[in-house]
């Protein structure tokens, strides 16, 4: 309870900061925040049991959230930190200007903010045309989303392995750990897309255990809002998703006829969006082999961190032999000893306590894929597509490091399974150290006894 009050009263003086520091721009901002961290303390505490830890790693993820976002934005560290933001500032005022009839219909900026990962641009545009062109309270916004994503997690890892201190420690993982910080506390739709992504993972796990019309209009709403954030990461969702309820279709009929009618609904929602329909639009001008190739070569080529640029992906067979290197690069750079500029040497510490939790990986992947695999089944589907894509496109550290991110937010759930195992494993021992000298004492007394 004493943290909370910490908190609270840290989250008031960072307000406080936010509408000194960008005035009028921050009063909007702190608008923002309060009534969307209100609906989301609101619907977190009333489907939880664990409503004090719930409200306390929501509000604690919420405070540095966007205590890194009043000093990105107050000296002005948007170009070192993500220079995405300012094209999405852009974009969505040069569409509230097309909408309000600023520009003319023909106008190319216009016509490009609507282009593939359209969304990011409407929902800057949607903020924009209600609060005016305030970059800082679209910043805001998605800090909301970003501190939303620990108690999500938490769900998420509850309702696949059913343990508290699992579900907790993912939760602490997400809140605090830098990468989810820096991605979520600025205009970037990072942090949106793994909101959206647990959601849609716990939502599949609902759907598993009790169809209700609640947890598929959720499901729903996270694909379309995934589709329109970063197109191909939804197909590899839907995959998981389907996958998910095709492999968990053993047991009672009535099981079998639930899964089978909540994929029926899933399927035709989707038609609905459009999904179908512009599938195969989208995979012909986007995601391509040869789209693919030039991509990773523009990455690999942009800047100093930059790696196997030599690599052609444009085939199948120069695809599959970029994944090694690029699997190492995605889940484990950047390299200290590769290191060549300030803003990879701040990561270094973050990237050593990443490596050394691999050992805890393996233990919880190991765990959940022995005991839980059923429940697992459409995060380890969606988590080895997404590495195996990225593997193979990603030709930058920077971006890999980042998306990363979309990863990690899983893998961090097995990695709390496996500090759950080594911690019961040492609570057993001293147990079981207790245990014996507890008897061993008993035995003592008793002798001490029969010789008196």
């Amino acid at each position: 309870m004493r943290d909370r009050y910490l908190i609270t009263s840290s989250l008031v003086i960072i307000s406080l900061g936010m509408m000194t520091a960008a005035f009028p721009e921050g009063a909007a901002s702190i608008l923002i925040v309060l009534v969307m961290s209100l609906t989301a303390l609101t619907v977190f505490r009333r489907y939880s049991t664990d409503k004090e830890f719930i409200t306390t790693v929501f509000l604690g993820a919420l405070m540095i959230r966007l205590a890194f976002g009043v000093i990105i934005h107050v000296f002005e560290y948007r170009d070192f930190f993500g220079a995405d933001a300012v094209t999405y500032d852009f974009n969505g005022w040069r569409l509230v200007e097309y909408w309000t009839g600023v520009v003319p219909p023909d106008d190319i900026a216009a016509r490009r903010a609507g282009g593939p990962n359209w969304g990011m641009n409407y929902l800057v545009a949607g903020i924009y045309y209600i609060f005016g062109r305030n970059i800082f309270a679209a910043q805001s916004f998605c800090a909301v989303f970003g501190a939303a994503t620990a108690p999500m997690v938490y769900f998420c890892a509850a309702k696949m392995l059913g343990n508290k201190r699992v579900a907790r420690t993912s939760a602490l993982a997400i809140a605090f750990f830098p990468s989810f910080i820096i991605w979520s506390s600025q205009l970037m739709k990072d942090g949106l897309v793994i909101f959206l992504l647990v959601l849609a993972m716990t939502m599949v796990l609902q759907l598993q255990n009790k169809f209700n019309y609640v947890a598929l209009a959720l499901l729903l709403f996270s694909l379309f809002g995934i589709l329109s954030l970063r197109f191909y990461i939804f197909y590899m969702v839907a995959i998981a998703v389907a996958g998910s309820f095709i492999i968990g279709v053993t047991g009672p009929t009535q099981s079998i006829v639930r899964r089978t009618v909540a994929l029926m609904l899933l399927g035709l929602g989707l038609t609905y969006l459009g999904v179908i329909r512009n599938a195969s639009s989208d995979f012909e001008k986007y995601a391509s082999f040869e789209q693919i190739q030039n991509s990773r070569q523009d990455l690999a080529q942009s800047a100093e961190s930059g790696f196997n640029e030599d690599v052609d992906v444009s085939t199948a067979q120069g695809a599959i032999s970029a994944v090694p290197v690029g699997f190492m690069y995605l889940m484990f750079a950047p390299f200290p000893w590769e290191m060549s500029n300030f803003r990879q040497t701040i990561t270094l510490p973050e990237v050593l306590i990443w490596w050394a939790m691999m050992p805890l990986l393996a233990a919880g992947l190991w765990y959940t894929i022995r005991q839980r695999l059923r429940n697992a089944t459409p995060i380890l589907i969606f988590s080895l597509m997404l590495t195996i894509a990225y593997s193979i496109f990603q030709g930058n550290v920077g971006t890999a490091y980042r998306q990363r991110t979309q990863i990690q937010v899983f893998l961090f759930i097995f990695i709390s399974v496996g500090v759950t195992l080594y911690l019961e494993a040492k609570e057993n021992k001293r147990l079981i150290r207790d245990a014996k000298r507890k008897q061993f004492d008993e035995l003592l007394r008793a002798r001490k006894q029969e010789v008196n």
